[in-house]
């Protein structure tokens, strides 16, 4: 049955039978604690990715590699990144795979890619939330591409560690900059990063005109206060 499941991905479209493929999903619940097969069917679903099978069928295979995806798969994924029509779906996989590799492959895109792919690699790094990607997200505020700058700094939000405040403290105050800063200290809070914290929410206090960041800035202290 796996065997014919396999066969269907050469030519699946979304309009065919999903009961097709359901051999594969019993197939992801069933290798569950049994590494060698797991990889056995890792190895396999990626195999997929190389070849010339039809779109729905490669979604398809970097929705199950969200899943069961190990550094083996990176490889192949990280090639599909620049792929107009597949990258969203590799980046995907990518944020779920627990290896380093995972987490390097999209670093390494920020060079390969340009406007909308560049700003969902670097929306996928800031949901790795990984200190290995502050210094080249913190390169990418200043760019030129407003949607890029804008991308880099909500995702230094996202990650809300000393570095990444650090790092929009230095950035050109804009909206965007203002916002991603009080995500990055509230998350600081909410780790009991106090006095983290609370010198982005002063920082804030002097280096906007914003009555609402200013607002939330003094909340921000309040709350470091534990008032």
């Amino acid at each position: 049955m796996l065997d014919k499941a396999f066969e269907t991905l050469k030519t699946y479209d979304w309009g065919q039978d999903r009961n097709l493929l359901n051999p594969i999903d019993e197939a992801v619940a069933a290798t569950h604690g049994d590494a060698a097969k797991r990889k056995e069917l890792e190895n396999r679903l990626a195999a997929v990715l190389k070849t010339d099978v039809s779109y729905d069928s490669k979604q398809f295979v970097c929705r199950k590699l969200m899943v069961i995806g190990t550094a083996l798969s990176v490889p192949t994924l990280a090639a599909l990144l620049t792929d107009e029509k597949l990258s969203h779906m590799a980046r995907y996989a990518l944020e779920r795979i627990p290896a380093v590799d995972a987490g390097n492959a999209l670093r390494d895109a920020l060079a390969k890619t340009k406007g909308e792919l560049k700003v969902g690699v670097i929306a996928s790094l800031g949901v790795r939330d990984e200190d290995a990607s502050v210094a080249p997200l913190a390169a990418l505020l200043g760019d030129s591409d407003a949607a890029i700058a804008g991308a880099a700094a909500v995702a230094l939000g996202v990650i809300c560690s000393p570095a990444a405040a650090k790092a929009l403290a230095g950035a050109k105050p804009t909206p965007i900059v203002a916002d991603a800063s009080l995500a990055c200290a509230e998350g600081l809070l909410a780790d009991g990063k106090k006095a983290d914290a609370l010198a982005t929410y002063k920082r804030l206090m002097i280096g906007t005109k914003s009555k609402l960041v200013k607002l939330a800035a003094t909340r921000g202290m309040l709350a470091c206060a534990g008032k």
